[in-house]
């Protein structure tokens, strides 16, 4: 089955999370330096895994499109919850290409 628009919108929203991912990551060491905690070092460190995981569950949705589903709303709703603001554009573009590769049936 053709399952291009799955995949583009994980990969696509895998690499906005990377990018999203990388300002949290940019901000926190800022705030690192001045004095701040590094909390939002490590949802920065968290979002780049997740990144990864969208981008692979976009890659994995042409050969086993459940998995890769449950790996796109999972990771979409992890960067939402990790980096909030940052994540909204990544988890907007992951959950609803999770959500299709889970319900759209096979022809």
């Amino acid at each position: 089955m053709n399952r291009t628009t799955e995949m583009v919108l994980g990969i696509l929203g895998g690499l906005i999370g990377f990018a999203g991912a990388f300002f949290a990551l940019f901000m926190g060491e800022i705030d690192q330096a001045t004095g701040g905690d590094n909390t939002l070092t490590g949802l920065g460190m968290s979002a780049f895994l997740f990144s990864t995981l969208g981008v692979i569950g976009g890659i994995l949705v042409k050969f086993k499109a459940k998995l890769a589903g449950w790996v796109m709303v999972i990771s979409g709703v992890a960067i939402l919850v990790s980096i909030s603001l940052f994540g909204f554009i990544p988890a907007l573009l992951l959950v609803p290409a999770g959500l299709m590769a889970l319900l759209r049936k096979p022809q």
